[in-house]
């Protein structure tokens, strides 16, 4: 087996298991609940760190330091 045929088959199992655990959590109240709580929180946590992250950096790279 080539090294190609062997990532072409790894990249298509993974597929096949995102897409039966997003089956899974979409079907299920109690996980669907779960999930979407979990994405508010990357919502509303990591998403606003990393745009303060990128806004110091780019007012550092502007040349106005404070």
């Amino acid at each position: 087996m080539t090294r190609d045929r062997a990532h072409t088959i790894a990249n298509v199992a993974i597929a096949t298991a995102g897409v039966a655990a997003a089956y899974v959590v979409l079907r299920t109240p109690s996980l669907r609940r779960l999930a979407f709580q979990g994405i508010r929180l990357w919502l509303g946590a990591s998403v606003p760190a990393y745009l303060l992250t990128e806004m110091q950096n780019a007012w550092m790279q502007s040349g106005r330091h404070a």
